[in-house]
């Protein structure tokens, strides 16, 4: 079997700050009824949004994040590192304000996404964009004769629509309902050799090298990816800062 490196999909593969944002605010507007005239939020991202975007596990979280860019007494209002420096007290604090549960948050969003889908799913493809020079990355792949493979924790099926729209179609494709993403690797590797895997989340890579039998695989953190300010400190020594400039050279150059 040909090695393969593996990738994950959202803020390694493809950039989606457009469909997160524009899907967010519709959320929230809905939650609050658009006509409501005190609640304005701008159509493009803000930058605050964008700054937040990796400390984001879960999409109820970003629709939330859209509402307290409206509260004025949210730490938000003041900046997104002051609201980062407490993430998770600071969303559940947002909650309690605006007496939402994280359930009802992210029925909402999902259900906007389907409408978008339905309404317009070309626009809402296009929403998602590929990141500079990954496509030609993966073109150059086979000269190497490497396959490439995805991760995500999107589903399967959704991450396979987008890929299809790219003119992109991997080898392997896994999405959450697979499990970890240590887990698949491990799973991968019984039956290939893995020569590397891009990621754009730190702690995703931690817990890669913490896995027994797939330890020694070699990491990369997407540097154009959603890092937090301080991701790129003290890497471990098996996971290496992963540039633009870097992925038109020949895998072995790499880092």
């Amino acid at each position: 079997m040909k090695p393969i490196l593996i990738f994950d999909f959202d803020g390694v593969i493809v950039d989606g700050i457009l469909e997160y944002w524009t899907s967010s605010r519709d959320a929230f507007f809905e939650l609050v009824k658009r006509e409501n005239p005190i609640y304005d939020l701008p159509l493009a991202a803000p930058q605050s949004f964008r700054d937040l975007r990796p400390w984001v596990k879960y999409g109820w979280e970003m629709v939330l994040i859209a509402a307290e860019l409206t509260r004025k007494s949210s730490p938000l209002s003041i900046s997104a590192t002051c609201f980062a420096d407490n993430y998770q007290k600071n969303c559940n604090e947002a909650l309690r304000k605006w007496g939402w549960s994280s359930q009802q948050l992210q029925i909402t969003l999902d259900n906007v996404r389907k409408r978008s889908i339905k309404a317009n799913k070309k626009k809402w493809l296009e929403s998602h964009v590929l990141f500079p020079g990954i496509k030609e990355l993966i073109n150059q792949l086979p000269k190497q004769n490497i396959d490439f493979g995805v991760l995500t924790t999107k589903s399967a099926q959704f991450t396979a629509e987008l890929l299809t729209h790219l003119n992109l179609y991997p080898e392997i494709l896994y999405g959450y309902e697979a499990g970890s993403k240590p887990s698949l690797l491990h799973q991968i590797s019984k039956d290939r050799p893995i020569q590397g895997f891009i990621e754009d989340r730190r702690a995703t890579l931690e817990r890669v090298l913490k896995t027994p039998e797939i330890e020694s695989i070699t990491c990369y953190l997407a540097s154009w990816g959603y890092l937090k300010p301080n991701d790129i400190n003290n890497l471990p020594s098996n996971i290496h800062l992963l540039k633009p400039k870097n992925l038109m050279s020949p895998l072995a150059n790499w880092p």
